[in-house]
């Protein structure tokens, strides 16, 4: 299903804020296409049932929600010395023709219309680039949204037998804006050839904003990238991640958490394709729900006829902490050659009644028992987080949010 085009969108638009940025006029070019492509995109696929969409992305006003001229943000960036980490502003003398290589490569600008208004209009993100054989662990972007509307685009480039990990954080700063905003993030991972990406990022939006990101990889023969995803923040959230493994023996890993309550709607998606032979990929995701909360889940394992000698495992959990709140979700598995080790499984449910019991038998008061519990649901994601900052972080939040 399509949308409206903004009424206060328009090539003059985007001229304007690629001007303001002194921008090649390659990318005003690949801008000014994505606006064109608008009209005849559709939104992104959301699962349906008969007689019901479970997420309903035709009900966001882009009309009052998009301010595109007026876009404000607070970002720190922090790297080592032996790795380029800079806004596309500051980048493109230095590294204008690898920018103008990659950038786009990794997603098509126009897979929906929400993909094409942000290739259009976005004014923040980040260009990241680590040399041949450079190990850089410690990349931090963290940014704070001060506008009704913010676009983002990073690109990540890692060369041959590089690493790299990147921790990016996303909140709602100081601002005047009243009423709903929109935020809209678009990552790009190309893993060169025996590279290794870690990509951590926390949204902790308030919740009179919409969300929607699209974190998507490609790698090269021997390549990691490695996707940690916390959601907690925004009143509409949809994330997508997905890795392409097209080098051979290359792997990936998903690790996703969400905590949702009130009314927070998040549709969160996890897919891999496997193109070559001897990947592996591993998709890991749990949740919780509180109140009148409801998540929507899709994990997706496409192995092709050539990716022979593939391993691809996917679980997803939802815990539910009200009888109020709603989880659905769909794994699948599509498997298109018979030298493939694969499974899934997905589960929904409520706090068991029988552990808080025995742990009210033992004095424990029922708000902490169910905290203990929630908490303990989420071990299993936070050891998948190897970065310890990461994983403190996305800890607190959770326990911020229980008590």
């Amino acid at each position: 299903m399509s949308a409206q085009l903004p009424a206060n969108l328009s090539a003059e638009t985007v001229r304007e804020i690629s001007d303001a940025r002194d921008e090649p006029e390659w990318l005003l070019e690949a801008r000014l296409e994505a606006l064109d492509a608008l009209d005849a995109l559709e939104l992104p696929d959301v699962i349906q049932t008969p007689g019901r969409r479970w997420t309903n992305l035709e009900a966001l006003d882009f009309e009052s929600l998009v301010d595109p001229l007026n876009q404000a943000d607070e970002t720190t960036r922090e790297a080592p010395d032996d790795v380029v980490v800079l806004p596309f502003t500051e980048a493109f003398d230095e590294y204008g023709d690898l920018i103008e290589e990659r950038f786009g490569s990794v997603t098509d600008l126009e897979t929906n219309y929400l993909t094409a208004l942000s290739a259009a209009l976005f004014t923040t993100g980040t260009f990241i680039y680590v040399p041949e054989g450079v190990n850089a662990e410690d990349v931090k972007i963290r940014a704070e949204m001060n506008s009704r509307s913010l676009f983002s685009h990073t690109l990540v480039v890692t060369e041959k037998s590089s690493s790299v990990t990147i921790l990016e954080g996303i909140e709602s700063g100081d601002t005047d804006v009243e009423g709903e905003r929109y935020f809209s993030n678009l990552v790009e991972v190309d893993a060169g050839e025996n590279s290794y990406v870690q990509y951590g990022s926390l949204q902790n939006l308030d919740e009179d904003t919409y969300t929607y990101s699209l974190k998507r990889g490609i790698t090269g023969t021997y390549s990691t990238i490695n996707w940690i995803e916390g959601n907690l923040g925004s009143r509409l959230t949809r994330s997508d991640i997905e890795t392409e493994l097209t080098g051979e023996a290359s792997e990936t890993k998903i690790v996703g958490a969400f905590f949702g309550h009130n009314d927070q709607h998040l549709d969160v998606n996890a897919r891999v394709w496997h193109k070559a032979e001897n990947t592996t990929a591993d998709l890991v995701t749990r949740g919780v729900l509180d109140d009148q909360a409801r998540s929507v889940y899709e994990g997706v394992q496409d192995v092709g006829r050539d990716a022979w000698s593939t391993n691809s495992y996917q679980r997803e959990n939802t815990l539910m902490l009200s009888d109020e709140s709603e989880a659905d979700a769909s794994p699948k598995l599509i498997i298109n050659n018979h030298d493939t080790e694969a499974s899934h499984a997905a589960t929904v449910g409520q706090v068991d009644k029988e552990d808080l019991f025995y742990m009210a038998s033992r004095s424990i008061p029922e708000h902490q028992a169910r905290n203990m519990l929630v908490e303990g649901f989420f071990v299993p994601v936070l050891e998948e987080i190897e970065v310890d900052e990461f994983r403190e972080e996305l800890r607190e939040l959770i326990a911020a949010r229980l008590h």
